[in-house]
């Protein structure tokens, strides 16, 4: 299917909002001159907001909580860890996102505000990451959340992320998941498959930008750790189910399809969904797209499927 009508239009507005600096540095564009929190469109109402700070092996993480007004006792939980390629973006930029989702599903939703690189390279993030499991899981009860429905989720390099904690969760034990969430994410370096050939340019997420970040996070010598490059791992006992939201016209198509095909053919229950016409990021395109909240519906769809009974 051809782009949709929207998303030319939001790809149009972004070219036109882009950085004219010549060669600007990383604190140039991290500090989001389009506002991307308007962008991803209004916070829902029913939701309540409470910032704290999660420990992990290196620092203290702002972690942002929201919950929605009529909660429920033992709801269950979303630990969320964003995208930007490991470099870029912050929790609060997916205020939206998140409020939408936790009023839809009825689920408590955190987001891990993890470090990034290339300051703090891989296992870093990581490690921020799964330490902010390892708090919710600790915190059950004060957070109201039913400690057997917890489920990790991140979009991008926050998919890679959350893929990367489900398969740690499982191997250790440390948490039994309930499932994962992976919007689009970037789970291998093989940059070879089809996906990555027809969208190399001109779909938001540029070939040569995911490769500078994969290079930013991950030290040469760990490329063929699982943790950091899913697609690596060879065993997944106790991993969690996995569904898994992709975008037709994006690079990362592809690996998202052969990660979810991994884990379906070791035995762990995966739904894969796709939508037709959009790009790589339309989960925080509200203002524009309105398949970012149809996404953000579904999405909450199946954390309600994956954590009933």
């Amino acid at each position: 299917m051809a782009l949709h009508p929207q998303v030319v239009k939001f790809l149009e507005a972004r070219k036109a909002a882009a950085l004219t600096i010549e060669n600007p540095t990383l604190e140039q564009m991290r500090a989001d001159p389009w506002n991307w929190l308007d962008v991803a469109g209004p916070l829902a109402t029913d939701v309540d907001t409470r910032h704290t700070y999660v420990t992990s092996p290196t620092a203290d993480l702002h972690t942002v909580i929201y919950t929605p007004k009529n909660v429920k006792p033992g709801a269950p939980a979303l630990v969320y860890f964003h995208g930007g390629g490991w470099v870029f973006s912050w929790v609060l930029r997916y205020a939206p996102q998140l409020s939408n989702i936790a009023s839809e599903s009825g689920a408590v939703v955190i987001g891990i505000n993890y470090q990034k690189a290339p300051e703090h390279q891989f296992p870093i993030p990581f490690d921020d990451c799964y330490a902010g499991l390892l708090w919710v899981r600790d915190h059950a009860a004060e957070l109201g959340i039913d400690p057997k429905k917890i489920g990790v989720g991140g979009d991008s390099a926050g998919g890679n992320l959350a893929a990367a904690v489900a398969l740690k969760a499982g191997h250790t034990g440390d948490v039994a998941l309930a499932y994962q969430a992976l919007i689009y994410p970037c789970v291998d370096t093989n940059y070879t498959r089809q996906s990555y050939r027809d969208h190399e340019t001109g779909y938001g997420l540029e070939a040569v930008g995911m490769k500078w970040c994969w290079d930013a996070y991950i030290p040469e010598a760990e490329r063929a750790n699982q943790y950091a490059v899913p697609m690596k791992a060879d065993r997944f006992n106790g991993v969690a189910p996995a569904f898994v939201a992709l975008a037709e016209h994006d690079i990362l198509r592809d690996e998202g399809v052969a990660y979810g095909e991994k884990l379906a053919s070791a035995g762990i229950s995966v739904t894969i969904k796709e939508w037709p016409g959009m790009v790589h990021g339309f989960f925080g395109h509200g203002r524009y797209v309105d398949a970012a909240y149809e996404i953000r519906s579904w999405i909450s769809a199946q954390i309600v499927s994956h954590t009933q009974g």
